[in-house]
């Protein structure tokens, strides 16, 4: 158990939150968010703060095992949950499942929005596992939902890379769950971005929609990350961010 008196302000408070198995007797204003609580009281400078206004997911944190934006909740309302950010997954010497296939799959560029793509990743298949249905779900009925990349890009909608490293984020979660190798090559088709994700990008597919050239020909084995490279050649790269995975 830690104790903080910092940042105290006349109207400042108790309260104990339980983050990453660990209590902490607080005392901060009521009004502070989770996620100013976690990196300026607690200073667990994972949890990302981007667009402060739940747009972004850059400050994804697990609640009691389901995800949740920390940025727009206050730290007073949390205080009997169990709290895990991504310092609480894993570490660098025992690095969890996800966070291990995440780097295995080249899943990240500058790496601002990693920690809450991999603690909403985390959710977003336990959420599958427990059969809950998304907008992209074919058969809401199902007692069984099959993890396509619909089903990863829809719930995964919510947290924003402007990298834009989402075919390799796509195959991370693939590698994760069905424990596909990416060095393996699967077939593949090329899906059209949602235009809601970027604005910019084309809304249809075109009708030829294969590899354009000889030497832009998918290899025998490529890896997510080689196979996003040769992508961005193709004309109108940005409208192919994502993959169509089938085994």
């Amino acid at each position: 158990m830690t104790k903080s008196l910092s940042a105290e302000s006349k109207d400042a408070i108790p309260v104990t939150l339980t983050v990453n198995g660990r209590k902490h007797d607080l005392r901060i204003d009521p009004r502070t968010s989770l996620l100013d609580c976690l990196r300026e009281h607690l200073h667990l400078t994972g949890t990302k703060k981007g667009c402060d206004h739940e747009q972004c997911g850059t400050c994804t944190v697990l609640i009691n095992g389901r995800r949740i934006n920390s940025c727009l909740t206050l730290a007073v309302m949390h205080q009997d949950d169990d709290i895990v950010t991504i310092e609480g997954l894993g570490s660098p010497g025992a690095l969890h499942p996800m966070q291990a296939a995440f780097v295995e799959c080249d899943g990240f560029q500058c790496g601002y929005c990693t920690p809450g793509q991999i603690c909403s990743a985390v959710s977003m298949l336990a959420e599958v596992k427990a059969g809950w249905p998304s907008h992209a779900t074919a058969d809401v009925a199902s007692a069984r939902i099959a993890l396509t990349d619909a089903e990863i890009r829809e719930p995964m909608s919510g947290n924003i890379c402007r990298c834009a490293a989402y075919p390799n984020i796509v195959a991370f979660q693939l590698s994760r769950e069905k424990r596909l190798s990416p060095r393996r090559a699967p077939k593949r088709s090329l899906l059209p971005l949602s235009p809601r994700r970027h604005p910019g990008s084309p809304n249809t597919t075109p009708a030829n929609s294969v590899w354009p050239s000889p030497e832009l020909a998918q290899p025998a084995e490529a890896s997510p990350a080689q196979e996003y490279r040769l992508r961005l050649k193709q004309p109108h790269a940005t409208a192919w961010l994502f993959p169509s995975w089938s085994d």
